[in-house]
């Protein structure tokens, strides 16, 4: 939404609480549509989901729908509209669980959450601005991680910032994840291959803990690292650094 100006930004935040605004959907004059921009955005986020954020064109979205391409401009008036569109639509396919009793519990779901739905939908990382998402379902979806951390008793910026720091980080394990998605045969050959040599053209004596880490990690992953390992590791230590910090 960053690139939208004014009036494309009203508009996209009408379309956006389109579903939730009282009284008579607008309607563009002309002959009546036999598509609504729930189909549009269902092909483009499935092209997506397949294909990755950069094949999603007024292009390809035409071909899905069976419409010509500038018919597509009748529902969004830009790839940008379009994309900010896309997220608060699959952000609503989220579901939101009941939040646990225990803290370490609450915060761990607000990860797992984001790193699940970011594996799912890789593409919604390349979607993400510096501007929060302003839709319905992401409001949703704000209110319900600021619920699970709020018991920490934090101020309310210090609560934006946890809500920040477990997102961030299970968004960055996913896409670290989807990336060394390989296949394990794959990455088992890669290692046999590379392991033996860097035996010989290393020197243990002058990178001694490396040597010794990296060999260790090596065995044990079978590759060069283990994205669901360090996911979870990474997400022990913010969960206890968070409950140190609790001001409860």
């Amino acid at each position: 939404m960053a690139n939208m100006g004014p009036d494309e930004l009203v508009e996209t935040l009408r379309l956006l609480w389109r579903h939730q605004r009282a009284g008579p959907a607008r309607t563009k004059p002309g002959p009546r549509q036999r598509l609504d921009l729930d189909d549009v955005l269902r092909v483009a986020i499935e092209v997506a989901d397949h294909d990755g954020l950069g094949a999603v064109s007024m292009r390809t979205l035409a071909a899905g729908l069976g419409i010509g391409a500038m018919s597509v401009y009748t529902y969004v008036t830009s790839r940008d509209q379009l994309i900010a569109l896309m997220v608060d639509e699959t952000l609503g396919r989220i579901d939101l669980p009941a939040h646990d009793r225990d803290i370490s519990a609450r915060l761990e779901a607000v990860a797992d959450l984001s790193y699940r739905v970011h594996r799912r939908h890789p593409w919604l990382a390349d979607a993400s601005g510096l501007r929060p998402g302003l839709g319905p379902h992401a409001f949703a979806l704000y209110e319900w991680q600021l619920e699970a951390v709020q018991p920490l008793g934090f101020d309310d910026i210090e609560l934006d910032q946890s809500v920040d720091l477990l997102t961030g980080f299970a968004v960055n394990a996913s896409s670290l994840a989807s990336q060394s998605a390989e296949p394990a045969e794959n990455d088992q050959e890669w290692w046999a291959t590379v392991a033996p040599v860097l035996g010989d053209v290393t020197d243990e004596t002058m990178y001694p803990l490396a040597h010794r880490v990296g060999t260790a990690a090596g065995e044990a992953y079978g590759a060069a690292r283990d994205a669901g390992r360090e996911y979870e590791f990474g997400l022990k230590a913010i969960v206890r650094g968070l409950t140190e910090l609790s001001h409860a």
